[in-house]
């Protein structure tokens, strides 16, 4: 018996002393089970997940050879150890069976994850209908989760899926708007079959069952991707029409159809017509916008009675007390701000108004926190210019000769010498305070005032030597 379980511990096992008396027994009987060679296996008694976690750790560290140890579940969905005596080579295999069997049952957790990793590895063109909730929720549950910045999702979205087509989009752009009036799936694929259209002819493989768009099956995610196929198909070739000379098919990668490429259909949105995974989008006036605040208690209806005279809007909520909405006609929005003058219980403004008021808010955020950090650095400044200054007015006074004060700004951006000037004029004022003091205490001592002068004439050099290296530390 020389084969060790990996999984054998290297350590002996701590085991809470409430569970102690339960391990004894169980170790026990093992050593009896180990003794008598008339039995090959035995089973323990069902116990808890937590009871079968610290047998299973003991036994691999007491009996890391001879012994193989597994969980079955009974008839009555009780889950019980089964303990065998094998060797090497049939240890081996339970251990190559059991793992095939995880990495089998691994895989069908996967499930089609497999497929969704496949599709984004290719690089192939991926087509749908309206798809931008079908690429959200497919990027959520089989790659991460959504990030919450509209950038932040284009670039995920372009990793996951280098190429998109949306063909609601297809549908309503040009050369196509003109032709097509009604482009949900349905009746699109209904007027493709019709001139100047040219269905492709497709034949379903051996052994698969075909869809027949005769007997509709919408709403069915396989026959809904499968005319969403023949709708692009049939317009790729359509703009084939237009090269020179015509082309009655156009593959996926045709420079014609490029221009349709990474651009997701927008429902519910006038002025935006797509979402640009590329780049940044389109930019509209919205002149004919309005943003509305109102109390927390309003609906939808009472925007709409609100204006009910200005014919067809459209509300997009912002929060609880706020909205925007737009008119149907741009030369209405000042008329809708004028009469909401004198109200009182809501209030409205162009969404130029409101742009620049938001523009405003947010450089004001942004000067009062570089006001308060201007205000922190200034404080730390002054309070390391300080510790430059000596103690000894004395002292001061005669650097002040050695080391001009244009010499210490030339190394201070303006902030420091903002701090700078206020710690000088401080110092200042404190200097010629002692110097009276000074003054009126040397009268009638001539003779200590010339010692005293011969001194201040030998220290300027070193002092001042000190003062400018010490300076040297905000250069």
């Amino acid at each position: 018996m020389s084969y060790v379980s990996p999984n054998a511990p290297k350590t002996p096992v701590s085991i809470p002393e409430e569970q102690k008396g339960f391990i004894d027994k169980v170790v026990e009987k093992v050593e009896d089970f180990l003794k008598n060679e008339d039995l090959k296996s035995m089973e323990l008694e069902p116990c808890t997940g937590y009871q079968r976690k610290l047998i299973y750790q003991t036994l691999n560290w007491k009996y890391p050879r001879g012994i193989h140890v597994e969980t079955l579940e009974s008839d009555k969905k009780e889950r019980y150890i089964v303990i065998c005596k094998v060797d090497e080579e049939e240890r081996k295999r339970i251990e190559q069976q059991k793992q095939a069997k995880d990495r089998e049952e691994l895989e069908d957790a996967v499930g089609f994850s497999r497929i969704i990793q496949a599709i984004s590895t290719s690089g192939k063109l991926v087509v749908g209908h309206n798809m931008l909730l079908d690429v959200m929720h497919t990027i959520h549950q089989f790659f991460c989760q959504l990030p919450d910045d509209l950038n932040e999702f284009k670039e995920v979205t372009n990793c996951v899926f280098p190429r998109v087509l949306d063909t609601k989009l297809m549908a309503s752009t040009n050369p196509f708007k003109e032709i097509i009036y009604n482009t949900s799936l349905a009746e699109l694929e209904k007027r493709l079959k019709d001139s100047p259209f040219k269905p492709p002819k497709v034949d379903g493989a051996d052994g698969f069952q075909s869809y027949n768009t005769a007997s509709e099956q919408l709403h069915e995610a396989g026959y809904d991707a499968y005319i969403t196929g023949l709708c692009f198909i049939t317009m790729a070739n359509y703009l084939g029409s237009f090269l020179s000379p015509p082309k009655g098919y156009v593959c996926s990668r045709s420079k014609i159809i490029r221009p349709f490429f990474n651009k997701l259909f927008l429902m519910r949105i006038m002025d935006i017509p797509y979402l640009n995974l590329e780049g940044p989008d389109l930019m509209p006036k919205r002149d004919n916008v309005l943003h509305v605040a109102f109390p927390k208690e309003w609906k939808t209806s009472d925007l709409y009675q609100l204006f009910s005279a200005f014919g067809n809007i459209q509300v997009s909520w912002i929060d609880d007390t706020s909205a925007f909405v737009s008119l149907s006609q741009a030369d209405q929005v000042q008329i809708a701000v004028n009469t909401s003058k004198y109200a009182e219980s809501y209030r409205i403004q162009t969404y130029a108004e409101y742009i620049e008021k938001k523009k405003e808010e947010n450089q004001a955020k942004r000067k009062w926190a570089e006001d308060g950090w201007k205000d922190l650095e200034r404080k730390r400044l002054k309070t390391q210019y300080n510790s430059y200054i000596p103690q000894n007015p004395r002292d001061y006074y005669i650097n002040c000769f050695a080391a001009p004060n244009y010499v210490v700004r030339r190394s201070m951006s303006p902030i420091q010498e903002e701090s700078a000037c206020e710690d000088s004029e401080d110092a200042q004022a404190q200097e010629d305070s002692n110097q009276v003091n000074a003054e009126a205490s040397e009268l009638g001592k001539k003779t200590k005032k010339k010692r005293q002068k011969t001194e201040t004439t030998s220290e300027p050099t070193e002092s001042a030597l000190f003062f400018l290296l010490s300076s040297q530390t905000t250069w």
